[in-house]
């Protein structure tokens, strides 16, 4: 694959720089279908030279919502591990010391769900859950922080102005709220619950507020097919 290729998101940037500088045509001579900066490409998602990348429906939907909802189910499972030590804890505290010193007996029905407890928890911490939900979660801050600039600033070098409505705002929201949950973490660290409460509202808001966007998301896809010239 030659590196001239537009794969190359930095490659692709100098692109938009140098068709930015180009002089665009005048009023008279535009028409609808040719009034982005790049002659009727893809304004927003980038059909440059005929390569249709899609990067920012395909990477904001198509990869940040997966990856949220399997950071979630990570962060729940780890969650788990918490909370089953706490149950077992608190249990431990109920048990009855066996009169007369007879450990023959059976065990007591706390004691078998202690047992219980403690092998799920066994089971639960082989899985690693704490490291994977770090590691989603600091791919999704960075993958989608980048796409969601990304998806803006790509409009931008195409249009020369953005689209203000209900997919940018949204995007701008999750953005922030991606930012404010992974404040949280140190304060997570130390034992906040609140903290840990906060964490799991904003996340959760996200991902509503990812579905919310998919609508808009496909409305503007559709004009960007409307808009495009087609080699």
């Amino acid at each position: 694959m030659s590196i001239l290729q537009p794969k190359f998101p930095l490659l692709q940037l100098v692109r938009f720089v140098i068709q930015t500088a180009l002089p665009t045509p005048s009023a008279s001579s535009q028409t609808p279908a040719s009034t982005d900066r790049c002659g009727g490409c893809w304004w927003g998602i980038g059909v440059v030279g005929g390569s249709n990348h899609g990067t920012h429906p395909s990477g904001g939907d198509g990869k940040s919502l997966p990856l949220h909802i399997v950071g979630g189910y990570l962060g729940w499972q780890w969650r788990r591990v918490r909370t089953i030590q706490d149950q077992i804890n608190n249990l431990k505290k109920q048990l009855k010391p066996a009169e007369g010193g007879d450990a023959s007996s059976s065990p007591s029905p706390l004691e078998s769900q202690i047992q219980q407890l403690t092998e799920e928890r066994k089971q639960l911490v082989k899985g690693s859950y704490r490291d994977r939900h770090f590691n989603a979660g600091s791919i999704l801050l960075g993958f989608g922080v980048f796409e969601a600039i990304g998806g803006g600033v790509n409009t931008w070098f195409r249009t020369g102005k953005l689209f203000p409505g209900p997919h940018l705002f949204a995007g701008a929201a999750i953005t922030v709220l991606w930012a404010a949950a992974a404040a949280l973490v140190p304060s997570m660290q130390k034992g906040s619950e609140a903290a840990r409460n906060l964490h799991i509202a904003f996340n959760t808001l996200n991902v509503l507020l990812f579905i919310w966007q998919i609508p808009t998301g496909i409305d503007i896809v559709f004009k960007v097919f409307e808009f495009t010239k087609w080699p």
